[in-house]
């Protein structure tokens, strides 16, 4: 059987979009992994399947997949390339889709732009999960509460950040300098330490002014991407709660912009990027 899909992306995160036969189980964690290979297979950051859903109110139900095989809760420029699948034409439409993190709203805009409501973000420890327990902050133990930065010592050295869900755990660190940042070497760390006991997708963010940041995110199954829209959302509102940043926020990332608006405590943080279909294939399955 060959499945047909669309290989999209949003601002450079990349994603194999498809809707999967509802007479099968979902592919196993090799079959995504061989098919995110970018010399043998398609090649994507994430795998995203949409199913067909009973739910009245509800257009689609859709999985991701990280490119490590690993099914995971939540993907904010995933999201918008499915609305634009879905609705490849479409402006002015609204539309709601489920997933694992929870119903999504999703608006089409002009010039191939995509909007999505992520939910209100929770920072509570509980909802990434993060163990905040095993954290420090300014070398005492933080417990189990909330709080708005946290420390952990790693091999590399100590780390500051900030902790929040939006629909998936983001760990969120003010750095000087966007491209010194060293991605490569604290990413995996704090993304495997053992208070992230479900890892945790690590941001290093650059704020410019109150209305822009620069951003970079070590994704957890993936590596670094080119963007990351939850990461985006994560990062804005962090450092809002940091009284860093504004409502609305200019997102540069390494493939793009994004944006980010969020009203605070109460309101859901909404994405807006661009959602681009780059071409369409065949897979056997």
């Amino acid at each position: 059987m060959n499945l047909k899909f669309a290989k999209m992306h949003g601002a450079g995160n990349d994603f194999m979009v498809a809707r999967w036969p509802e007479e099968r189980n979902l592919p196993d964690a090799a079959t995504v992994r061989r098919w995110a290979d970018r010399r043998a297979g398609v090649g994507f950051d994430q795998l995203l399947l949409v199913r067909a859903t009973e739910h009245p109110d509800l257009a689609a139900f859709y999985h991701v997949f990280n490119a490590d095989g690993a099914e995971v809760q939540q993907c904010g420029n995933g999201v918008r390339c499915i609305v634009r699948f879905l609705v490849p034409d479409g402006t002015g439409d609204s539309l709601m889709l489920g997933s694992r993190a929870g119903t999504v709203e999703a608006r089409l805009e002009g010039g191939g732009r995509v909007s999505v409501s992520l939910g209100e973000p929770d920072f509570a420890p509980a909802a990434l999960p993060f163990r905040a327990r095993q954290a420090t902050r300014a070398g005492q133990a933080a417990g189990a509460r909330q709080e708005s930065r946290y420390r952990l010592e790693l091999d590399a050295g100590t780390v500051e950040f900030g902790a929040v869900s939006v629909g998936n755990p983001h760990a969120v660190i003010p750095v000087d300098s966007l491209d010194a940042a060293p991605v490569g070497i604290i990413g995996p760390q704090l993304q495997a330490h053992p208070s992230f006991p479900e890892g945790v997708n690590v941001g290093f963010v650059e704020f410019c002014d109150a209305a822009s940041i620069r951003l970079r995110v070590y994704e957890r199954g993936a590596g670094e991407t080119a963007a990351c829209g939850t990461g985006a959302a994560a990062a804005a509102a962090v450092g809002r709660l940091w009284g860093e940043l504004g409502e609305a926020v200019r997102v540069e990332v390494t493939g793009g912009v994004l944006h980010t608006a969020w009203a605070g405590p109460g309101h859901p943080v909404w994405l807006s990027g661009p959602a681009i279909r780059v071409f369409e294939g065949r897979i056997a399955i």
